[in-house]
């Protein structure tokens, strides 16, 4: 690593012109066309088969495995006229990544020839191995066999590359004993448990014609564009996606000048060609524009099923980092990659609703006369009080605890934001005061030619974790490399449990003579009684709220994820999950034993890779650039010129400090010695990263005095401001 190579990544980036930007297609002429449809099926498939196929994917009635031959058959012959050659099923095992194995469609004939083939047993069933994958326990090292299992419910697709075409099938990911070794089953037992909760809840409430229920998701996507030259030059965002070191540029975002900007021109034609490939896939890409921070972009789908958003969200990550690398960009999905600027979230929107009733959490113009929006909402707001820490501790990852908390995010202290208008609603319930529609508030805005328009009942709160935003909630702290299937989860299971304890409740005030009204009314004041604590629409930042949440309110507070993975293995946790029949003992606690290991192993390559950059890249260069420092000094005494030594005594004592620290850090990283997980998770918290965090303070200041030409590694304002 050398100043002239990171000076070369900058005359490349400044030389650098768009991609030719494609003529676009019409929407319609590329909408999901990679995609096996509903109605390529339909299309393609004899009737009873295709009618019963589309009964399970809107029902989510069994899979009828007698069709699966023919679905394959016509599965194969489409992706095959695509230019298709490889069949992969696709799963999604506990590292929030995404895993496929690919297989040839090639069947060797006796005579030497060879047919495409694929059947539907290879359709419903695959043995991808995997035993590699972490399991948290649920397989012994030496048990190979890992099954993958067709999910109907999310529509097989091709995948199209500049090495080939491959047909991709959403799958489950599950041990040969059967359990889940993956996001997608837990995720799909989470809606069918709240599929039922609900159902008998609508039900109870007079609903006769009562569609499945099924949750939706629309993930906000965060994410950064670093241009490739300058991120080769970087180990750090190589090997961890985030910089470990980096003094921050004069220039930052308070300017708010890159936020909603005009988008460059180069990142454009990068966004567009996302949007295209997204669209092939059916994937409802809606909103693109630049994020506060420099060099930080969003983009939004509309909303869809929550399984379906789920794989399309793992896609859209793909996507993003494969386009990026063709438009010489690398794509940074760390949830904090620059100190000093905002990092990147998911904010996942969440909702349920069904066919017949619509959305359930939409309190129509008279909410409080809605009494199924408030049995719902109050559900949620029950849900999130009881198991809080559950919620925190499902966007847990080394990676997110640099951005929660911050000026930038929700806080670690999960709370719920209603707005204004619905919590009054909540608060007269609970004071047993009766309800009137009031008026709607309009909003003039004093200019002739421009219209009144109904004023919003109720703000959004960017400080909240979990905010009511009209019809549906925001959970803001889901990281920007997450999987959402986690957060759904969550979601779906303590929802599902408050909707069946609303369900008894309303069954045994019924019995006894109430009407549905009365009692649903006495069950809303019960659960704002006990549960109101959550609701909060204040400053979220402020120091006076933590306070107040912790001490007077009994809110946990889980700072980071060595204090929130814990929680999953707490006995209400668990008790939770086994009720709901979402994940089993073992199964809950194999998520523990995995995300508690990608936490220690994340923070042991950050300091590991700290030690090795700052001993071989920063030491070096600071250590030439004295030397040349004191050489000139020396040879201009020789002449009788006198120069201050200060700036060589403090360079001196900067690199003596690092070199320190980075000695400290090396002989923490030997201790392999703990009592527990728990123990060594809160070792890493406590001690590694606080020590990570003084070799970055030290050399970050060597940056700021060492010459330009002596500095090796691109800097903020070259990463951030060049593209």
């Amino acid at each position: 690593m050398s100043h002239e190579l990171r000076v070369q990544a900058v005359s490349q980036v400044t030389d650098r012109s768009p991609l030719p930007t494609k003529v676009p297609q019409r929407l319609e002429a590329l909408w999901a066309t990679d995609v096996f449809t509903l109605s390529k099926m339909q299309a393609s498939l004899p009737k009873d088969v295709f009618k019963s196929i589309q009964k399970t994917i809107k029902t989510g009635e069994k899979l009828d495995v007698a069709v699966a031959g023919v679905v394959a058959s016509a599965m194969k012959d489409w992706a095959t006229a695509k230019g298709a050659l490889y069949y992969a099923h696709v799963f999604y095992p506990m590292t929030n990544a995404t895993a496929e194995k690919h297989d040839g469609f090639i069947s060797l004939q006796s005579d030497g020839s060879v047919l495409t083939e694929f059947s539907g047993k290879v359709l419903v069933q695959g043995e991808p191995d995997g035993s590699s994958f972490p399991n948290g326990g649920l397989r012994s090292t030496f048990e190979a066999r890992g099954y993958t299992a067709w999910d109907v419910t999310s529509p097989a697709y091709v995948m199209e590359t500049d090495n080939g075409v491959t047909l991709c099938i959403p799958t489950v990911f599950i041990s040969w004993t059967g359990e889940a070794l993956d996001k997608k089953t837990p995720l799909l037992r989470s809606n069918a448990a709240m599929n039922k909760a609900a159902t008998r809840l609508l039900k109870l409430l007079g609903n006769e014609d009562v569609a499945p229920v099924n949750s939706s998701c629309g993930a906000e996507q965060e994410y950064f564009l670093v241009d490739a030259h300058f991120a080769h030059n970087r180990p750090d965002l190589l090997l961890t996606g985030r910089t470990l070191f980096g003094k921050s540029a004069a220039k930052g975002q308070q300017f708010d000048d890159h936020y909603f900007g005009a988008i460059p021109e180069r990142v454009q034609v990068f966004m567009q060609d996302v949007e295209e490939k997204m669209y092939r896939l059916g994937i409802p890409a809606k909103t693109r524009h630049n994020e506060v921070a420099p060099g930080q972009f969003e983009l939004a789908p509309f909303f869809e099923a929550a399984n379906v958003a789920s794989d399309h969200q793992q896609l859209i990550m793909t996507i993003l980092k494969l386009t990026a690398k063709k438009h010489g960009f690398v794509c940074l999905l760390h949830e904090k990659p620059f100190a000093g600027i905002n990092g990147s979230g998911k904010h996942v929107n969440w909702s349920v609703g069904n066919a017949t009733q619509g959305n359930l959490l939409d309190p129509g113009d008279t909410p409080h006369a809605n009494i199924q929006f408030l049995l719902f909402c109050s559900a949620v707001i029950r849900g999130v009080h009881k198991y809080g820490p559950l919620m925190r501790a499902v966007v847990a990852t080394a990676s997110n605890d640099h951005r929660l908390g911050a000026n930038e995010a929700p806080p670690a202290i999960i709370s719920v934001y209603l707005g204004s208008q619905l919590e009054e609603v909540f608060q007269k319930i609970q004071k047993g005061e009766t309800q009137s529609a009031g008026q709607v508030s309009l909003m003039d805005l004093g200019v002739p030619s421009l219209p009144i328009f109904p004023k919003d009942p109720g703000d959004r709160n960017r400080t909240s974790p979990f905010a009511f935003t009209g019809n549906r909630f925001e959970f803001r702290a889901v990281g920007s490399g997450q999987s959402v299937a986690g957060p759904l989860v969550a979601m779906n299971t303590v929802l599902a449990d408050s909707l069946t304890w609303i369900a008894d409740e309303l069954e045994t005030k019924m019995a006894g003579g109430a009407d549905v009204d009365s009692a649903a009314l006495a069950i809303i004041k019960e659960v704002m009684d006990k549960h109101s604590n959550v609701v909060f629409g204040g400053n979220g930042y402020s120091e006076e709220w933590h306070r107040i949440a912790v001490e007077e309110r009994g809110l946990a507070n889980l700072r980071t994820t060595a204090d929130a993975l814990p929680v999953l293995k707490a006995d209400y946790i668990e008790e939770l999950f086994s009720r709901v029949g979402v994940l089993s003992p073992v199964e809950l606690e194999s998520r523990f034993d995995v995300y508690s290991e990608q936490y220690i192993l994340a923070i042991g390559v950050e300091a590991k890779l700290v030690v090795d950059i700052a001993k071989t890249i920063i030491y070096p260069a600071a250590v030439r650039y004295l030397s040349e420092l004191s050489s000139t000094i020396s040879s201009l005494k020789a002449i009788g010129i006198e120069l201050e030594k200060e700036t060589a005594e403090k360079v001196a004592s900067l690199v003596h400090s690092m070199m320190e620290y980075v000695s400290k850090l090396s002989t923490a990283l030997s201790k392999h010695d703990f009592e527990s997980t728990e123990d060594h998770m809160q070792y890493c918290a406590q001690t590694i990263r606080p020590l990570m965090d003084t070799v970055r303070e030290y050399a970050d200041a060597l940056e700021g005095e060492v010459a330009d030409d002596f500095w090796p590694l691109p800097t903020y304002q070259e990463m951030l401001f060049v593209k």
